[in-house]
């Protein structure tokens, strides 16, 4: 099985990435959260990887952090959610808000993302009440420098919501920004946009 993948990016579309690993193109489909927070072709990645084995079909689920792969994992575990109807939830909420949402049975939350109704967000909060703790994990590739720190919870005291903050210092970083003031700057300039 395929756990991780790290390489060169070849191509991203909002749902699929090619990633060339030792002269292989994998395909792996992925939610928008990891697809926004990707730098633009050719360029080096890593992604954490589930591998999904069925009859006709090998299947890779590519996620930015070790937390959508842990929440993807944690959805595909309720009966009648798949892996399609589990990465239009991981599209419409980050797993620090889904943890939020769990924890005070916020089923409106839920039922506002596309494609989930009342109906799927209460079971939804009934089968995963109490069994889902997200603890945040340092990104592979991503090295949980200060200045990285310090300008994310800069942004989040300024009110961006952490998974926006997290893509927009991604940028910022794939942009050359290293010091604390760049990062602020060059992140500041992308969510301006």
């Amino acid at each position: 099985m395929i756990g991780f993948l790290e390489g060169e990016l070849l191509d991203k579309t909002p749902v699929r990435v090619t990633i060339k690993v030792g002269g292989v193109g994998y395909l792996a489909q992925i939610p928008l959260s990891t697809f926004y927070a990707l730098p633009d072709p050719p360029a080096p990645v890593s992604l954490q990887i589930h591998t999904r084995i069925q009859e006709d079909a090998l299947n890779l689920y590519g996620f930015l952090t070790h937390e959508e792969k842990d929440m993807f994992l944690r959805l595909l575990d309720i009966p009648r959610i798949g892996p399609g109807m589990a990465l239009k939830i991981l599209s419409g909420i980050s797993p620090q808000d889904f943890e939020e949402a769990l924890s005070f049975s916020d089923s409106r939350r839920l039922a506002g993302i596309p494609g989930i109704g009342k109906k799927s967000a209460d079971r939804i909060l009934l089968e995963l009440k109490g069994k889902v703790i997200i603890t945040p994990r340092t990104r592979p590739g991503v090295a949980a420098d200060r200045p990285y720190q310090d300008a994310l919870s800069a942004l989040l005291n300024l009110g961006y919501p952490r998974n926006v903050a997290e893509k927009a210092l991604d940028m910022a970083r794939s942009q050359g920004a290293a010091s604390l003031e760049d990062l602020l700057r060059q992140s500041l300039k992308v969510l301006a946009r």
